[in-house]
């Protein structure tokens, strides 16, 4: 699908500027002998660009010096908050940050780090990118960064992957400290493309279920899914469950592309709509190879955009079910435009329709961003990710998908089948932990004491026989204590399972990484648990009215 351009972004911010240089005229009609513009400027110019005449006056007539950069940044700011929650200013330092998160790389030194103790700790190594071809080991600590020392309470994540980072080619010289080496090692990496993986997960979770998890919609999306499907096919699946919980959307090409490896020929999509844009729909071309293949897509309240398209389509289609909780509501469609200083702005141009004709973004005030941005809170005070009964839905926007079932506008993708959010296991204690990120530190000092035996496992299942749960778990609680959560075993025996779960699946992830994380990870999600059922029970495709079901011979 083609991204929409927009000729007239500019607009509801010269209205607003215009009404500010108003203002300074009539000042200037009332004291004209105490404020004269320099005779140089181009007044023809100003007239067409009137943000560049009020910063000029600003900057050569303000009783003070300004950042007239500053003032720019904030009022593009101010004029785009105006409008949707989702139209947005980006400053050009910021731009490279923001696109980067969806372009598939980055240019870096190629690892995961935590920073603990005030130290960067080398968690894993990419496989294939510099660090390791230089040599650089999981449980490495980097001590100096450029010949200058680089540990203390000063350093942060940003300001590690700042210093890392680069252009690609340039070379970052470390000092290392490694477990077992009396001296500081040193490395020169030469930084270079790294790439960012958006299918975060996909794994057999049952004989002829595939699971695979999605976290973004990025531009290297589509090609990592075919190949996460290619593989479970060849490994026997026959069933996919698709979790999309969590997912925050990305690019809408990358969902339309997804959806259609499920779709015969000719199915819509979603189809995009707006005041400067005619309609376009996006249709399956029935090339997909898995359009027979039963499906089930996970959602929750964090899946937005590019989740809910990919989402409504499997269900106004009645391909498959939805299974989870209602999703964020996102049905805005963003068209980004570089600016000539390198920032940007990405201003909704269209609205997103289903393939039943639903727009699914939730209600906002223009302008009022702090009450939209309080909807998840205000949901969940509702009991809403516990009940089905509290979800406020659209009943007056009536929508039917192709097999004639009711389908509701106006607020999210209300899944199929409804499943609360799993609170069984959460008690004071554990949340005192997870919040002081104990058990992850706890996990990465264990695996930096046993590397060595726990490495020889060659997949998560091996390395669980070698993890006692009960000494884990009780070795856990010691540290806990010394680090300032006392035990309470009262709680401690009601978090009992998530406890010892989370342990295992950090564990795993610092030696075998996400492949052997989330399996145990996921291993007690009433989600997953409630999808491979439906599955197994022949269930994946949802009931249609007796009308519509109804044959002639």
């Amino acid at each position: 699908m083609k991204t929409p351009q927009f000729s007239y972004a500019w607009l509801p911010f010269w209205a607003s500027v215009a009404v500010v240089i108003g203002m300074i005229i009539g000042s200037w009609n009332s004291n004209s002998s105490e404020y004269q513009l320099y005779d140089t400027y181009d007044y023809e110019y100003a007239r067409r660009n009137n943000l560049n005449m009020l910063l000029h006056i600003i900057e050569q007539q303000y009783v003070d010096s300004v950042d007239s950069k500053e003032l720019t940044d904030n009022a593009m700011t101010a004029v785009l908050k105006e409008l949707d929650p989702h139209s947005a200013y980006i400053p050009a330092e910021d731009l490279e940050s923001v696109n980067e998160e969806l372009e598939g790389s980055f240019s870096g030194i190629g690892i995961q780090f935590n920073l603990l103790n005030d130290t960067i700790n080398v968690v894993d190594v990419i496989s294939g990118g510099p660090s390791e071809r230089c040599g650089l080991l999981p449980g490495d600590r980097i001590i100096m960064v450029d010949d200058s020392l680089y540990v203390g309470k000063n350093i942060s994540n940003e300001k590690v992957m700042k210093n890392l980072r680069g252009e690609k080619g340039s070379v970052v010289k470390l000092g290392i400290m490694r477990q077992g080496e009396d001296e500081l090692l040193t490395f020169e990496v030469e930084r270079g493309d790294i790439p960012l993986h958006s299918v975060d997960a996909a794994y057999m979770i049952e004989p002829g279920i595939g699971y695979i998890l999605v976290s973004k919609f990025g531009r290297t999306t589509f090609e990592e899914f075919l190949v996460a499907l290619a593989r479970l096919s060849n490994e026997g699946a026959e069933n996919y469950i698709i979790d999309l919980r969590g997912n925050g959307g990305g690019y809408m090409d990358a969902a339309i592309n997804m959806v259609n490896e499920f779709m015969q020929a000719g199915q819509l999509i979603v189809y995009t709509e707006g005041r400067s844009f005619p309609r376009e729909d996006a249709v399956s071309n029935g090339m997909g190879s898995f359009k027979e293949a039963p499906i089930v897509v996970l959602t929750d309240e964090w899946s937005a955009s590019a989740s809910e398209i990919f989402a409504g389509a499997i269900q106004d289609n009645d391909r498959g079910l939805v299974v989870g909780r209602r999703t964020f509501g996102k049905g805005l469609v963003q068209s980004q435009m570089p600016l000539s200083d390198g920032s940007a702005v990405r201003l909704t141009v269209a609205r997103y329709h289903t393939p039943s004709g639903r727009c699914i973004q939730k209600e906002y005030n223009m302008g009022d961003d702090d009450e939209y941005n309080m909807d998840i809170l205000n949901r969940y005070n509702r009991g809403e990710f516990f009940n089905a009964d509290s979800i406020q839905q659209h009943t007056d926007l009536v929508y039917a998908t192709a097999g004639g079932r009711t389908v509701y506008g106006g607020g999210g993708i209300m899944p199929d089948v409804f499943i609360p959010s799993d609170t069984t296991h959460i008690t004071p204690y554990y949340t005192d932990v997870v919040n002081k990120s104990l058990l992850y530190k706890y996990a990465f000092e264990y695996v930096d004491d046993n590397r060595k035996q726990l490495s020889r496992a060659d997949d998560y299942k091996e390395l669980l026989k070698m993890l006692n749960s009960n000494k884990l778990l009780n070795d856990f609680i010691a540290y806990a204590a010394e680090n300032g959560v006392p035990a309470q075993y009262n709680e401690i025996n009601i978090s009992r399972p998530v406890l010892v779960r989370l342990l295992q699946a950090y564990i795993a992830r610092d030696i075998l990484g996400d492949e052997a994380f989330y399996p145990i990870f996921m291993g007690d999600d009433k989600v997953i648990e409630e999808a491979c059922r439906l599955i197994k029970e022949g269930k994946a495709l949802p009931e249609l009215p007796i009308e519509n079901n109804e044959t002639t011979e």
